[in-house]
């Protein structure tokens, strides 16, 4: 077990690399592992990491963790940056390519594909035709749309999930391995630094990547994200497992949420 003063500052810490994970992880004073969730996931359910924000699956698929209360990434509609860009109608795609990095939103396509009856092949390798899509996460999903907003046209998953079930998607948590001491002192830092960074939320983009304007950066927090981990939120992580359990990408189980 993990205690002993100041050790905040010394957890094995990770987070996701995007811009939507700046307001959660800015001001951070140890160090912090930014990667892909892809990466982090499995460093975190090694126990190579102590605290990660990866992907909502990650709990569902391994719930072994305590989750951070309050604290998420998640919208209630639109959320601009997890996107299948493709030709024509969505209806008539025939091949979706997913990013090797994604987690949740590779399975929340699999789960809105079945339940509007839509049967592309979802694959991690293109074929090459003409017909398929590509399925788009964080900021290269954002570069892609600026750099190919006019050649194709943006299915948005957070919007498709609001129309489908009616709640807000949760993308990420802040997830604490079972075996880390005091996870309420963990916790409590998480929020206040969530706090703060809304708060004053120019500092945070004071230091995006330069490519991402400070224009931009304000509507993407403002209009596509929520930063919140309440009901409605906690609402929309059960209805992602059921419907994962209903496509057999979960095994059968009753979801607790262990949050601290």
């Amino acid at each position: 077990m993990i205690t002993g003063p100041g050790y905040l500052n010394s957890l094995r810490i990770g987070s996701v690399k995007y811009l939507n994970a700046r307001p959660l992880i800015h001001g951070w004073e140890g160090e912090v592992a930014l990667d892909h969730p892809s990466a982090l996931c499995p460093e975190l359910a090694n126990g190579q990491l102590d605290v990660a924000l990866v992907s909502s699956f990650e709990f569902l698929r391994n719930p072994i963790y305590r989750i951070v209360d309050g604290v998420s990434i998640a919208s209630d509609g639109p959320v601009y940056s997890v996107v299948v860009a493709h030709h024509g109608k969505i209806a008539d795609v025939k091949e979706i390519v997913l990013d090797p990095a994604a987690q949740t939103s590779g399975n929340l396509l699999r789960c809105l594909l079945g339940e509007l009856n839509l049967n592309p092949s979802v694959t991690t390798t293109s074929s090459g035709s003409d017909e398929s899509a590509r399925l788009l996460i964080g900021d290269q999903a954002i570069r892609f749309r600026w750099e190919h907003g006019n050649d194709y046209q943006f299915w948005d998953l957070g919007e498709q999930w609001k129309k489908v079930r009616r709640v807000p998607f949760v993308y990420a948590l802040w997830l604490v391995r079972p075996e880390v001491g005091d996870p309420k002192s963990i916790a409590d830092r998480l929020r206040k630094l969530r706090d703060q960074n809304l708060h004053d939320i120019d500092s945070v983009i004071a230091v995006a990547e330069p490519e991402f304007s400070a224009e931009f950066c304000r509507h993407y927090y403002r209009h596509f994200l929520r930063f919140s981990f309440g009901e409605e939120e906690k609402r929309g992580l059960r209805a992602f497992a059921d419907l994962c359990q209903t496509h057999q990408l979960l095994p059968k189980r009753d979801l607790v949420l262990d949050v601290v």
